[in-house]
């Protein structure tokens, strides 16, 4: 993606912008997810309303398929790379996952980490199977479970 023309997209009250070093192929996965979740508003260009922040999501957790808690460990470890004010974009089908990331988030805010994180979305979506591209076919389960977990800084 070019640094000249941002994607920025709205979903759920919140500008969307994927982040640069998101790989072309994780870009289509997260866009195909993203477009389950519910929205009024959807905006690809670069013109956004600037009193809602913008969740620059830098990195991708496909949890789906995986039992607990491995969806909570890899998003833990992917959450190494993110830096204060960028966002992780996890998906996952197993339903004490979702559980698990909020009382996780949750957790962060009260021991005031160092970075905060700050669960932006939490919403599970009902997918149509027959919608999702065949790379995504071998996920056979119907509800998805959509965070976005944003770093912030404490201070």
């Amino acid at each position: 993606m070019s640094a000249d023309s941002p994607s920025i997209m709205v979903r759920a009250s919140y500008p969307i912008c994927l982040g640069e070093t998101v790989s072309k192929s994780e870009q289509q996965s997260i866009r195909q997810l993203l477009d389950l979740l519910p929205t009024d508003d959807i905006n690809l260009n670069d013109k956004t309303d600037v009193s809602k922040p913008v969740l620059v999501i830098k990195d991708m957790v496909d949890g789906r398929g995986l039992a607990c808690p491995m969806p909570l460990l890899k998003t833990k470890v992917a959450l190494r790379s993110v830096v204060s004010g960028e966002s992780l974009y996890v998906v996952a089908t197993d339903p004490n996952s979702q559980a698990d990331i909020m009382a996780f988030c949750q957790q962060s805010l009260q021991t005031k980490a160092m970075n905060s994180l700050l669960l932006s979305i939490n919403q599970a979506t009902v997918s149509d199977s027959e919608e999702l591209s065949d790379s995504q076919s071998k996920y056979s389960v119907d509800t998805i479970y959509h965070f976005i977990i944003t770093k912030t800084d404490s201070n």
